[in-house]
């Protein structure tokens, strides 16, 4: 009987990804879909890479950005999405393949993810249609062809596999799923911080809910303690550069999240467009949560009613997220603003809209709900699949391709010359500076350099020189760059963005290098530790699982 199932349930997962391919078929077709970030993701994946190559493990440091002279966009962005595309790349694919690939992969994961963890409530028919809706509810689709939100993508791909391993850990009592729950909350974080700090309090008042409704609530709500403390402590090596050394940058607040209100209309009413937030009313971006995601809410309150009559522990699953829904509609509503004061670091999130990703996957678990109370379970379900196709599919068409190599990007000054992230840059960098060719130069003195191997984060030549010389480094000042003549460390002096440095006259071997501050080091070890823990737990609670078999 278990086999029949298992089958049962590889078929279904079968039929939703070639469902999925309907919704992703434009990224096979040849060339570059426009979108807003997609040519800044192509460039981001070019850098990282090539950081990658030149031995860096974790890469902070972009060096041919900001018109040669590098920037530290990477100490405070997310990188999963930059390590997938390096692994697409590595496999042969160009940077613009690699990015479209990874929007594939990313919607097929988190479609399977979705299905497997709706199916524990609504069964497999009652998955299989929160899946579907999920996957093409307006706002994915808005993220992957409008917006080319390719870190909100994979994040709503993990997203849905944290709540399923939650749901193994605590309500089904798997521990195997513990180091799974940890190691997803840690990609989330490194996928998108912004949508990570939004699904994080969702996630942890969901598990809360299951520890409130399953026996054993001490031992559950230790089991989702040790997954917030592992999952924190693993992706520390990003989030406590990015929070602690906010201070060395400007333009991490480039929108003010109070002026990004949509109304009530626009999130009801659908639209579709290409433009931005708060543009041109006729063009601008979509904010509709869905036709079919609505109805699933309103319905689903009559389903809860019926299940409050029958005393089922359902019921509670339900109203939490029936109430969720409406919370998070109301954050999104110019009504909340004055709650917004009370968010912590509430400018991070850019835009109220961005909550669109979170009702998207609470109205999609909802109507699993309904698929599941109806007599004619399958015949419903064909009519709501049939339903969310057919109002969305108009959404999925680009206006064109850019018919572009890599190197259209990489040869362009007009995208390597900018951070690849608008306004961003160091404290210091003075943004009149021109382009340079050369990344060291003598400013003062008579001598010469030759002998240059010069990296990504690692220059290295030797001077010569008649007299002392002042060494000027054509690359931003930020805290990390460390000089050493000889082997020792010397001071350098920040100048019009720049840093500089003396060297005696004579002959001598010079490094410059771009170094781990205490907090990355720090970060960098706390990572290493709890990485190390998980795999600790991981191989004690399989042998514990195989001593229980």
């Amino acid at each position: 009987m278990s086999a029949f199932f298992l089958k049962k349930e590889f078929l279904t997962i079968i039929l939703l990804i070639g469902l999925s391919l309907i919704l992703l078929f434009p990224f096979f077709h040849y060339g570059f879909p426009p979108s807003h970030d997609g040519e800044y993701h192509v460039i981001r994946g070019y850098q990282f890479y090539k950081t990658l190559q030149d031995g860096n493990f974790y890469p902070r440091w972009f060096a041919d950005l900001n018109k040669g002279y590098g920037t530290p966009l990477m100490n405070y962005f997310y990188p999963l999405p930059y390590y997938v595309m390096s692994l697409f790349h590595f496999a042969g694919f160009n940077f613009i393949n690699s990015f479209k690939l990874e929007m594939i992969f990313a919607t097929i994961i988190g479609t399977v993810f979705f299905f497997l963890w709706t199916r524990i409530f609504w069964g497999n028919i009652g998955g299989f249609v929160s899946a579907v809706v999920y996957t093409f509810s307006p706002y994915h689709i808005v993220d992957l062809y409008i917006r080319g939100a390719l870190g909100e993508v994979l994040a709503l791909a993990v997203f849905p596999g944290l709540l399923w391993t939650l749901t193994e850990l605590i309500k089904n009592k798997k521990t195997n799923f513990l180091v799974p729950s940890a190691l997803l909350l840690s990609l989330l974080i490194f996928a998108n911080n912004i949508l990570a700090v939004i699904f994080f309090p969702f996630a942890f008042l969901y598990s809360a809910v299951l520890i409130m409704t399953s026996p054993g609530r001490r031992k559950t709500l230790s089991y989702l303690l040790t997954v917030v403390l592992l999952g924190l402590g693993f992706s520390a090596i990003f989030w406590i550069p990015a929070i602690f050394e906010r201070g060395y940058t400007r333009g991490l607040l480039t929108y003010n999240v109070y002026e990004h209100f949509p109304q009530l209309y626009q999130l009801l009413i659908p639209s579709w467009g290409s433009g931005f937030s708060n543009g041109n009313l006729a063009n601008e971006i979509s904010f509709q949560i869905g036709v079919v995601n609505i109805f699933a809410v309103f319905i689903s309150i009559f389903v809860l009613l019926k299940l409050i009559k029958k005393n089922s522990k359902e019921a509670i699953y339900m109203l939490f997220f029936i109430a969720s829904f409406f919370l998070v509609l109301f954050l999104m509503l110019n009504y909340s603003y004055p709650f917004w004061k009370f968010i912590p670091f509430s400018n991070y999130f850019q835009f109220p809209w961005r909550f669109l990703s979170l009702e998207i996957v609470i109205s999609a678990f909802l109507i699993g709900s309904i698929i599941r109370i109806w007599s004619r379970k399958l015949v419903l379900a064909g009519v709501m699949v049939f339903l969310t196709i057919i109002l969305t599919i108009g959404y999925i068409t680009p206006p064109y391709y850019w018919e572009r190599e890599d190197s259209y990007y990489f040869s362009r000054s007009n995208f390597m010359d900018s951070t690849s992230s608008p306004g961003f840059n160091t404290l210091w960098f003075n943004e009149d500076l021109k382009r340079t060719k050369e990344r060291v130069v003598i400013k003062d003195g008579r001598g010469e350099i030759f002998n240059k191997n010069i990296k990504s984060t690692r220059y290295n030549f030797t001077v010569k020189s008649q007299t002392p010389v002042l060494v000027k480094v054509n690359t931003a000042y930020f805290p990390g760059w460390n000089v050493y003549v000889d082997g020792k460390l010397k001071q350098v002096k920040e100048e019009n963005g720049l840093f500089s440095f003396r060297v005696p006259n004579g002959t001598h071997n010079v490094l410059v290098e771009f170094e781990d501050t205490s907090i990355r080091k720090l970060a960098n070890i706390l990572s290493l530790i709890f990485f190390a823990v998980m795999i600790f737990v991981l191989f004690k609670n399989l042998n514990f699982v195989k001593i229980r078999r």
